[in-house]
């Protein structure tokens, strides 16, 4: 009886192992099957992204000037809705690309004001609004970050693509006389008295405006 009762012991014993090895084995390919889960939702929204390499993909694969009627007006409308989906800095970068220019030469009046007012950041006109209520030298402060931050931006760009011609010789964000004008005649009267075409000249600089005015370190009233 001692001879049957641990053969009994032992095949209890084999059980309990076989039982443990089965959860182990399940518990792994539980934890696989999360990891490639993860890895594959992961891959999927990467790959949904909007990236500027996209952008300019599709800038490059599009002979917008050649396109008419629906045709026409559904490009304008994905070029924008890609422009909106990228980050602050891929704009920035793509504008000092001049990537969209032809694009833009080819739009009738209408369009280009479509454009803009499509493409410029939620809450912009709120902005204005906010840099106009700020007193006169708060208002040139902000400006003066903005500028300095935009020529920074520059300046990196020219160093990372290696460019000999430019570095701390790069060419202005804007042009001297957009930047003048702004100052001179607030945001407000420059924005709504301007056409499309200055608008657009001027997007690097309205952008970063409203970059400096939301990092909460401008004080809005004396």
């Amino acid at each position: 009886m001692f001879f049957h009762g641990a053969e009994g012991t032992d095949a209890v014993k084999s059980d309990m192992f076989n039982h443990r090895q089965r959860f182990l084995v399940s518990a792994a390919g539980c934890i696989v099957g999360i990891w490639l889960a993860a890895l594959a939702g992961h891959a999927y929204f990467e790959h949904l992204k909007m990236t500027a390499d996209k952008v300019r993909a599709f800038v490059q694969s599009v002979h917008f000037s050649e396109l008419t009627g629906d045709a026409r007006a559904k490009a304008l409308k994905e070029l924008e809705d890609k422009l909106n989906a990228l980050s602050y800095a891929e704009r920035q970068h793509l504008r000092r690309e001049h990537l969209i220019d032809d694009w833009f030469s080819a739009m009738t009046p209408e369009e280009q004001e479509q454009f803009i007012d499509a493409t410029m950041p939620t809450g912009f006109k709120q902005m204005i609004t906010a840099f106009e209520q700020l007193p006169e030298d708060k208002r040139h402060k902000v400006i003066d970050d903005a500028m300095k931050n935009l020529r920074k931006e520059s300046e990196q760009d020219s160093t990372a693509t290696n460019n000999a011609n430019m570095g701390t010789n790069a060419p202005p964000p804007i042009r001297p006389e957009l930047e003048a004008k702004i100052r001179e005649i607030g945001l407000n009267s420059f924005y709504s008295q301007s056409s499309a075409q200055t608008k657009a000249e001027a997007a690097p600089l309205l952008e970063e405006l409203q970059r400096v005015m939301e990092t909460g370190r401008v004080q809005l009233h004396q």
